[in-house]
């Protein structure tokens, strides 16, 4: 799962300029993502994307438009579905 706590100042600029929703309409069209949500955390906008990361060699070509375009911070946390926890779990024997 990928967290983007955008930059305020530059989601502000992103929003006036009509270029947010297109940034994030290209990291979605990109990521295919299982899910996405929009909140706030920390008191920045945030965006919380579930997606299948094949291979770490992924990672700047997903995180980049955020850092570049946004301002944001970035994590991005392995998470399950239920059925990887059903594999995983049977795999402990």
């Amino acid at each position: 799962m990928l967290r983007a706590e955008l930059d305020t100042e530059k989601g502000n600029e992103a929003i006036r300029s009509g270029s947010l929703q297109k940034t994030m309409q290209s990291a979605l069209e990109a990521l295919r993502p299982e899910a996405a949500y929009f909140g706030a955390n920390n008191g920045c906008r945030t965006a919380y994307i579930v997606f299948d990361l094949a291979d770490p060699s992924q990672i700047p070509k997903v995180a980049e438009p955020f850092f570049m375009e946004m301002g944001a911070k970035i994590s991005i946390d392995p998470v399950m579905n239920g059925e990887d926890l059903e594999k995983g779990l049977s795999a402990l024997g």
